[in-house]
């Protein structure tokens, strides 16, 4: 077995797809959705509320990374992150768009349409899950927990790929709640769905079966769930993609 230091605390290895006993949560590549937002954008909170209506489909996963540049108009964003920010810059560059805004929403890596705008939503939507439907066989990833740890698997290909891919792990938020008390959205409150905490580049994979593992760390980053994205060219399409809830993690509710 070899085995590389990837992240503090993470490991990355070869295996053997028997070898892994830990209680998977696969998935079969439902259409990964990634919503830019911000507490400081007024346009951003009917974004918001469109994506924690679709985190509720199976064939969905939702995310929300809110981002820093918006901080300037009079309130600082309490979720955003450094990270996320880079993110949705770097889909610009691949992308060639010659700028940033929010609400956006990025369609599985391939794609983005304006997150208020739910008819163009819902259309991205369904004409990339047809996409889906007819071409190649997703990779199928799988979260577990073990020991006060995640563990990641990812089966060895039954095709080599033409490039390396990029995993990236995401600690998640299920759920939160802001009373936002300066800006454009004073006096609102704003309710965020799998809330990105924390992002990081967890190693590539070549087509062979490998796993991943790192401990959960719940209090460090306020985080109850994990997901992981495998996508092409670091920010292309998105070749597999599972989220799952971490066993025993605090969710912060959101208000009813």
């Amino acid at each position: 077995m070899r085995a590389w230091s990837v992240l503090p605390g993470l490991v990355l290895a070869a295996f053997a797809v028997g070898a892994w006993a830990g209680q998977p949560v696969p998935a079969a590549h439902p259409t990964v959705l990634e919503l830019f937002t911000s507490q400081g954008c007024s346009d951003c909170p009917a974004a918001d509320r469109l994506l924690t209506e679709l985190s509720k489909r199976k064939d969905v996963i939702a995310l929300t990374l809110p981002i820093t540049y918006w901080d300037m108009l009079g309130w600082k964003d309490t979720y955003a992150t450094d990270a996320n920010t880079q993110r949705q810059k770097s889909y610009a560059r691949m992308m060639n768009h010659s700028g940033i805004y929010t609400p956006q929403i990025i369609v599985d890596g391939r794609l983005d349409v304006v997150g208020n705008q739910r008819d163009r939503v819902l259309a991205a939507l369904t004409s990339h899950a047809g996409e889906n439907a007819a071409g190649e066989s997703p990779v199928p990833i799988f979260i577990g927990t073990a020991s006060g740890r995640v563990e990641i698997a990812i089966p060895a290909a039954k095709t080599k790929p033409k490039s390396l891919a990029t995993i990236w792990v995401m600690r998640t938020l299920a759920q939160g709640s802001v009373n936002v008390e300066q800006g454009e959205n004073r006096n609102h409150q704003l309710t965020y769905t799998n809330i990105v905490r924390d992002l990081q580049r967890a190693g590539e994979w070549n087509g062979e079966a490998m796993k991943i593992d790192l401990p959960m760390n719940l209090a460090r980053t306020k985080h109850d769930g994990i997901a992981v994205i495998l996508q092409a060219r670091d920010y292309g399409p998105v070749l597999g993609a599972a989220i799952m809830q971490i066993p025993g993690g605090e969710t912060v509710a959101a208000p009813r």
